[in-house]
């Protein structure tokens, strides 16, 4: 898939928060993930799958009976994936679902106050930028684009541009 640009507002590139940072690809501005943790601590980055020449976001998914992991683009905002199994996204409403560490198998999966404006979705993503102060939530239904910085030190005005960066490519 490919990448599109669209405006960081500069408010945030003053005050980037640790584990993302700031690249320059065809003279285009992007922000990419590079440091994120499990609630226990573990790295959730791996350098062995890349997508887009950065490292990815490897989480284990559980989907009904199917399981594996899926490697996520570092590029904030785009949505590819990669997976090292099939799931059957037939059983993607199924109770058994979740999206774990893939070092300790703990649940990244907690309730959303209110449901998800995008999906519906009463369920989220929590992961943590280095610190643990700082957070990437994303919604935790597969396919939901919906995903937000929450970042101690940025006003909420600029955090909200920067969550409505979604990339889907041409």
């Amino acid at each position: 898939m490919k990448l599109t640009h669209n405006v960081i507002p500069k408010e945030f590139l003053n005050h980037i928060p640790r584990g993302i940072k700031y690249v320059l690809r065809n003279g285009k501005d992007f922000l990419v993930v590079e440091q994120l943790f499990c609630p226990n601590g573990h790295s959730l980055m791996v350098d062995h799958v890349r997508l887009h020449g950065e490292p990815s976001i490897s989480l284990a998914l559980r989907i009904g009976n199917a399981e594996g992991l899926i490697y996520l683009d570092s590029f904030w905002g785009s949505h590819d994936k990669l997976y090292n199994f099939i799931p059957n996204l037939k059983d993607a409403a199924s109770k058994r679902n979740d999206v774990m560490c893939p070092v300790c198998n703990c649940s990244l999966v907690q309730p959303m106050k209110k449901a998800c404006k995008t999906c519906g979705s009463s369920q989220i993503l929590v992961m943590n930028l280095p610190g643990a102060q700082n957070k990437i939530l994303a919604c935790a239904k597969l396919g939901c684009p919906w995903h937000k910085i929450v970042a101690r030190d940025i006003a909420h005005k600029y955090t909200e541009m920067v969550d409505d960066i979604n990339y889907f490519g041409l």
